[in-house]
């Protein structure tokens, strides 16, 4: 039986003119002639790193490791930068370019010669956008993220991202001065590494995991610890063995695996940025996933993972305490064990030797952590594509609640009257914010958990029912209503909404809706005026013109399947 021709001799296999142009501009790196003559696959490093992306700032060091590994296993790795989208620097918001940099990746790795790639990703958006680019290409694809920073340390207290939000609330009401704040801000992040709780970082790492395309323990090996580059190594010598069998994403991302994945999700308290991202890479690979999906296949799986913001610990403790493979043995019984993984092993067979190390951190179907998990989908008249919550982020007496609205036409609204002290609300209140959405922001920030007013902070408030059609970090927490889609600025009916209005929220029967007669709600939308869109030049443009809504995981139109890795024409 002849050996399949790599992809990579379409370019380094010539002869001719074409030969000459494809290989010796490549030699003036000092790359001797036998690397292009078809023995060695090449590999691709798909590189996230940045320093305006704090959270993949190592992964020059990272590489070197996996580069290693490669060369190990008989590959010829090549290293390629993409966009990188850095979470806590980017403006409006990282997810307005989630889209553009799956382009850069899906373009980058057809256009190129190399027989598998590896993907380089730590911060929220660089997983889920270099996933979906690859998946448009469908080559043999193995994920490597960059692991979660270790604890912070502040005042006798490990601390995280998480904290932020409770800081916050104690520098509102003078607990904390502006120069505590600068200690703690030195105090959190004193690692490389993403955010240590189950933040969107953490979900996305362990997201890959579960679906098969990262190797084990890929999810919780901090950072700073010398396995990562030992995950790195190994990881490069299997995308080369992965070539040789031509195991190409599509063979990974089946049904199956995506369930597997929901279900993992909701085990650890994953962050409800999961679901768009998700969704938009089933969408990419042609699986058919919709929000039902998230709520059926998650219902039955409360919380294993006491990490932060769901339970009390961090993502650096799970590790220790036996990582994602200890968690999804746990679960075992609910998942499909027999799925494929990057490594040729099923999902049965990679977690059949996980132990616990400690049940402070990771409990039981029969004791969990918290019987409550995964992801609430809601439908009714205020969101008839739906919303979603988190249960085991919320307060329990909240939810099922029906409160007065108090309306935030916008983000600018909001922060103008959050802490007026003539603003008419109470603890019972349903804080509502609209134009956060998809195209209303644009780009659907991180604003859904609102913070709440400073005089409801004073009496000891701690949470109060929220709703927008905007998102929320991973690492927020609270009685939060998310992605309502569709969204106001295109009409969808939280645009409606007005103070005073009674809000119903049952996450039980998993319903959501405003308390005002057909008729009323008829004269509404017909008096409805169109948010006025910010239109400008370039790419903006494009997303305002181009995204889907929330419940479809704010891909573009365009963007859904696959064009293959084939390319046609040569450059010259």
């Amino acid at each position: 039986m002849s050996k399949k021709k790599l992809r990579s001799q379409e370019w380094y296999g010539r002869t001719g003119k074409d030969g000459i142009i494809y290989r010796s501009w490549m030699k003036n790196q000092g790359l001797p002639h036998h690397l292009f003559n078809g023995e060695k696959p090449v590999i691709g490093i798909c590189n996230t790193w940045s320093e305006l992306t704090p959270c993949n700032a190592h992964f020059r060091d990272l590489a070197e490791a996996l580069k290693r590994g490669i060369w190990e296993a008989g590959g010829f790795p090549l290293e390629f930068p993409v966009m990188s989208l850095g979470e806590c620097s980017i403006k409006p918001t990282a997810m307005l370019f989630r889209n553009l940099a799956s382009m850069d990746v899906e373009e980058s790795i057809r256009a190129n010669p190399m027989d598998g790639v590896v993907l380089m990703c730590g911060c929220d958006k660089t997983t889920p956008s270099l996933v979906m680019g690859a998946a448009s290409v469908n080559l043999p694809t193995l994920v490597l993220s960059g692991g979660p920073m270790l604890i912070g340390r502040f005042r006798g207290k490990k601390i995280g991202t998480s904290d932020i939000w409770r800081f916050a609330e104690d520098y509102k009401v003078g607990k904390l001065t502006q120069k505590d704040m600068i200690e703690v801000e030195s105090s959190m992040s004193r690692s490389v590494g993403h955010c240590a709780p189950m933040g969107t970082a953490s979900t996305m790492a362990a997201m890959v995991e579960a679906l098969g395309l990262a190797l084990p323990d890929n999810a919780t090996i901090p950072a700073a610890d010398s396995r990562r580059k030992v995950l790195a190594h190994l990881a490069g010598m299997r995308i080369v063995e992965m070539v040789k069998e031509d195991l190409t994403m599509d063979k990974i991302l089946t049904r199956k695996a995506f369930e597997n994945s929901i279900m993992v999700n909701a085990a650890i308290g994953g962050s409800t940025n999961f679901i768009l991202h998700l969704t938009a890479i089933a969408k990419r690979i042609g699986v058919e996933l919709d929000l039902t999906d998230f709520d059926h296949f998650s219902s039955k799986i409360p919380l294993i993972a006491n990490v932060q913001p769901s339970g009390e610990h961090w993502v650096e403790d799970l590790f220790y305490a036996g990582g994602l493979p200890a968690v999804m043995r746990e679960i075992q019984k609910h998942l499909h064990t027999d799925s494929l993984t990057v490594n040729g092993k099923t999902i049965g067979e990679n977690i059949s030797k996980a132990e616990c190390w400690d049940r402070n951190l990771i409990g039981t179907l029969e004791n969990p952590i918290k019987p409550e998990s995964g992801i609430a989908v809601l439908k009714g008249n205020l969101c008839p594509n739906g919303a979603v919550l988190k249960p085991s982020a919320a307060t329990p007496s909240l939810l099922t609640h029906t409160g007065r609205a108090v309306v935030f036409e916008n983000i600018d609204d909001y922060k103008a009257k959050v802490d007026d002290p003539n603003l008419d609300i109470d603890e019972t209140c349903v804080m509502v914010m609209k134009n956060v959405g998809p195209k209303g922001y644009p780009g659907m920030p991180e604003v859904g958990n609102m913070g709440l007013p400073k005089k409801l902070l004073e009496k000891g408030v701690k949470d109060m029912v929220r709703i927008s059609d905007g998102r929320m970090s991973g690492t927020g927490f609270g009685t939060v209503v998310l992605h309502v889609s569709p969204e106001s600025a295109i009409g969808g009916p939280l645009a409606f909404v007005q103070n005073g209005d009674m809000i119903s929220l049952d996450v039980p029967n998993r319903s959501l809706n405003l308390l005002i007669s057909e008729e009323e709600f008829e004269k509404r939308r017909a008096n409805f005026v169109p948010t006025q869109l910010p239109y400008e030049r370039g790419y903006v443009n494009l997303f305002l013109d181009k995204v889907n809504q929330a419940h479809e995981g704010v891909d573009f139109d365009f963007l859904q399947g696959s064009s293959g890795s084939e390319v046609k024409r040569d450059s010259h």
